[in-house]
């Protein structure tokens, strides 16, 4: 009897010991495993929009003439040549030239012989290629050069700043063999562009501007600087002057006239 209490006692105690044994074990496991988390949704990425009216004609155009020489060719070829005294000027430039009124009631140029030769969205390598075109074979006295702005926007395609000074080189050389005067023009400041944002265009129009001006000065044409006085405190082109940040007002043009008329007088007197 006796040894069957110690047989007993002695297999509680190894119970007993197992319990205490498992118990931590048991302790250290969690109650319920952590859910796994979903992973987020992929969002799809927008559809682009469908191009408009006007983009699709103009990448047909750019395919089927890339500087456009249609677009004034006829224009052209119904011009009279200039008039013995007449100080014929041509304006070659983008859409902030061609946007330029020059005649008519808001016109800034009522009465001078200045021909608009301005396409919108242009790049200065489009302009050389038409530049004995649309200026030298309408034998003007004086071109005003208004270009680098969509370069800088890389409207046909990335560009440094040494390929637009070059551009802006070419056609002061061409426009200075066929003894034409030549008036260059700051290009306009810009912070961004609503067309083509991100790019920070300031740097890079003050750079082109830099080395302009002293082209012009060491080969002897006149440097008009739009861009000093039309400037905000972020280097752009203020709300005042500008509705886009790119393009002037009226109140834009109307500043830039008196400057760039100095200019001209100031060439046609060299």
């Amino acid at each position: 009897m006796k040894r069957i209490h110690m047989h007993a006692a002695l297999f509680a105690a190894v119970l007993l010991a197992g319990f205490s044994f498992c118990a931590p074990l048991t302790a250290q496991e969690p109650a319920s495993k952590p859910e796994t988390a979903a992973p987020p949704a992929v969002q799809a990425a927008p559809a682009p929009a469908p191009p408009s009216a006007w983009e699709k004609a103009h990448q047909e155009q750019l395919k089927n003439d890339w500087p456009w020489l249609g677009r004034f060719k006829e224009a052209d070829r119904m011009l009279p040549a200039p008039a013995p005294d007449e100080n014929r000027v041509v304006f070659m430039g983008d859409s902030i030239t061609e946007g330029w009124h020059f005649t008519g009631s808001d016109g800034s140029f009522p009465g001078k012989p200045y021909i608009n030769r301005g396409i919108s969205g242009q790049t200065s390598p489009q302009m050389v290629l038409r530049f004995r075109q649309d200026v030298i074979d309408l034998h003007p006295k004086a071109v005003v050069i208004l270009a680098g702005i969509n370069d800088i926007a890389e409207n046909t395609g990335p560009m440094t700043l040494e390929e637009t000074e070059d551009n802006l080189k070419s056609m002061a050389d061409l426009a200075a063999a066929n003894h034409i005067r030549v008036v260059l023009c700051s290009i306009l400041p810009a912070f961004d562009f609503p067309w083509h944002p991100g790019l920070e265009p300031a740097p890079k129009v003050d750079a082109i501007n830099t080395w302009m001006k002293a082209f012009a000065a060491d080969k002897g044409h006149v440097y008009v600087d739009y861009h000093s006085a039309m400037k905000d405190q972020r280097d752009g082109l203020p709300a005042t002057l500008s509705n886009d940040g790119v393009h002037p007002t009226p109140a834009g043009y109307a500043l830039m006239a008196p400057l760039v008329e100095a200019g001209i007088a100031k060439a046609l007197a060299q």
